[in-house]
């Protein structure tokens, strides 16, 4: 690896290392179409990610455990869901790359949903009324008396026989994608079960670092984790991931979750594009995705650390504080 990717790899960690403590995940949703990207095979980029997610959520686990936002309980049965799901969704992918339909799928899979959650999560974040449909679903899912009832962070009360449903969705979903399923999660926890989003990104974090534990193991064992790139990752992430979790505590709600539909946006394009290059010849696209993927990361998490710098110096007066904290 050259010295060049070598100081690519370390930045765009510190890059995302900002966002996964911010959003609650772990990274791997830009990680593993970036990988595509650049040229590595499905399945390395997939066990790629997982393995980063792992490392990444380490970090930030311990940092939201210090601002009290996480729910063991809820991320107790996220986790156990979740790990029987990665299995399933593990096994689907190398089943598609031996037909060598992996790379088309997967693709296709991350522009559907990576659009869909983001669109959904934009609309949110620029509601004013109080009757949307994410709030309107989880007073629904809340109404449904399936024993045994757990009561979460924030004075929620939810099935957990729901709970352990939406995990097992999410992580065969989670094991076929090689996210550590907090694009997913975040908004699950947020709009279907009605945690408050500071809650969701710390539990989000807590239940990552078991599950990607366990999706990086299994990709592992085959041999399909990029350990030097997984590592110069990791290196530029644990600074990132501290500044992100501190900045979680000063960034007002609805901030985040335009923040979020932002990055997911951004994600659905470039991988778009990038398919639509390789498949058409069309190497401007490829540039496009290249771009989008790591211009993405960096003004994102370069607005949450500005917002978070304006709300602890008090000051929503100049033109970038404006810009960030509206």
């Amino acid at each position: 690896m050259s010295l060049l990717m070598v100081g690519v790899f370390v930045g765009f960690g510190l890059l995302i290392g900002t966002l996964f403590g911010f959003f609650g995940m772990g990274g791997s949703f830009l990680v593993t179409p970036a990988l595509l990207v650049l040229g590595y095979p499905s399945t390395v980029a997939v066990g790629s990610g997982l393995a980063f997610v792992f490392g990444t959520s380490v970090i930030g686990a311990l940092r939201h455990r210090d601002h009290g936002q996480v729910d063991y309980k809820l991320a107790a049965i996220m986790t156990v869901a979740m790990t029987i799901g990665i299995e399933l969704g593990k096994n689907v992918v190398f089943f598609l790359e031996a037909t060598g339909m992996a790379d088309l799928i997967i693709n296709v899979a991350y522009v559907g949903l990576l659009a869909a959650v983001g669109l959904f999560t934009l609309r949110d974040a620029r509601s004013d009324t109080a009757d949307e449909p994410g709030l309107n679903l989880a007073d629904r899912v809340q109404a449904i008396e399936l024993p045994p009832m757990v009561t979460l962070r924030g004075d929620v009360r939810v099935s957990g026989l729901i709970i352990f449903a939406v995990g097992l969705v999410i992580g065969v979903l989670s094991g076929f994608l090689g996210v550590g399923g907090g694009f997913l999660l975040m908004p699950a926890m947020m709009y279907g079960l009605g945690v408050p989003a500071a809650v969701a990104v710390g539990t989000d974090i807590l239940q990552i670092t078991i599950s990607g534990a366990f999706g990086a193991f299994t990709y592992a064992q085959s041999g399909s984790v990029a350990l030097s790139v997984v590592g110069f990752l990791l290196l530029g992430s644990a600074l990132g991931a501290r500044i992100g979790a501190g900045a979680t505590n000063l960034v007002d709600e609805e901030s985040i979750k335009g923040y979020f539909a932002a990055m997911l946006l951004a994600g659905s394009v470039a991988v778009a594009a990038n398919k639509l290059g390789n498949v058409y010849g069309i190497e401007i696209l490829n540039t496009v995705s290249t771009v989008l993927i790591f211009g993405a990361a960096l003004l994102v998490s370069s607005a949450v650390v500005l917002a978070a710098i304006c709300r602890l110096r008090g000051d929503s007066t100049g033109t970038w504080c404006r810009l960030t904290t509206s």
